[in-house]
């Protein structure tokens, strides 16, 4: 009978110690793949309402080219900022932001529709010296409010090292920044907010003593751009984007004590 009741007086300290929430926040770099895109110009002023058809773009990860001795938001960086507020079950929002770099890579782009008032179905060589280059490359930026579900899959003996898996899926803003030369007329370098993306995230998460963890995920996300101001005129575009990231985090518990 002692026994029973010193087994039930640690269970109900313990429950004493146990908080409701948990907090985290993480940074790291990604990687990223591209579909191809279709550019829709619209220059009303000079006549132009043409397509750039099925462009091919890649990214620019930085992180490669000497870390440490440029600033960290220079390579393609991710944030996330997060809450987990029903531990029982795994559930949390998180804010979702990954800068990343989108550029048009040199290419024979096919063009399609009105140039100069004048319809066209050619190709043009698409590269810088030829007057052409598009793009996202201090960001194309997706923003996402994040619903997340997390599962318990290891914990060692010593609590010391704990696995979880991790399923996330939200909406949210872009907001990229938008730098463009397009047969030989350049724009006005700017950011903006332009369009919308949906957002899926699978990742493994290591956590070391409680409190520092390190992340490996996986992402798919759809992005519309739309409004993008151009030299007399807007642009708007489509694509989809596979994502691997890796970053580096903290937690730690939130909100009052349980009873």
């Amino acid at each position: 009978m002692a026994v029973v009741l010193m087994a039930l007086n640690v269970q109900a300290q313990h429950k004493k110690k146990e908080r409701k929430g948990e907090f985290y926040f993480s940074w790291g770099y990604n990687k990223e793949w591209y579909t191809h895109s279709t550019v829709h110009v619209i220059q009303p002023g000079i006549g132009n309402n043409y397509k750039l058809v099925g462009v091919e773009a890649h990214d620019h990860i930085g992180w490669d080219e000497g870390l440490f001795r440029i600033a960290l938001t220079i390579p393609q960086y991710n944030y996330r900022l997060g809450y987990i507020f029903d531990k029982e079950h795994g559930w949390g929002w998180e804010i979702n932001f990954d800068h990343t770099k989108y550029i048009i890579a040199n290419q024979n782009a096919h063009v399609v529709g009105t140039l100069n008032n004048r319809q066209v179905d050619t190709s043009v060589a698409f590269n810088s010296a030829n007057g052409f280059y598009w793009w996202l490359n201090n960001g194309a930026n997706f923003l996402l409010f994040n619903l997340t579900k997390r599962w318990h899959f290891y914990q060692s003996p010593s609590s010391k090292v704990k696995i979880d898996l991790f399923a996330k899926g939200g909406v949210g803003p872009v907001v990229p920044h938008v730098q463009n030369e397009l047969f030989g007329v350049q724009n006005d370098p700017h950011f903006q907010l332009g369009g919308w993306n949906i957002g899926t995230e699978g990742d493994i998460r290591a956590t070391f003593f409680k409190n520092v963890y390190l992340e490996y995920g996986n992402k798919l996300d759809f992005a519309s751009y739309s409004g993008l101001r151009l030299a007399n005129g807007t642009a708007r575009q489509s694509f989809g984007t596979y994502e691997m990231i890796l970053s580096l985090g903290v937690t730690f518990p939130m909100g009052h004590r349980k009873s």
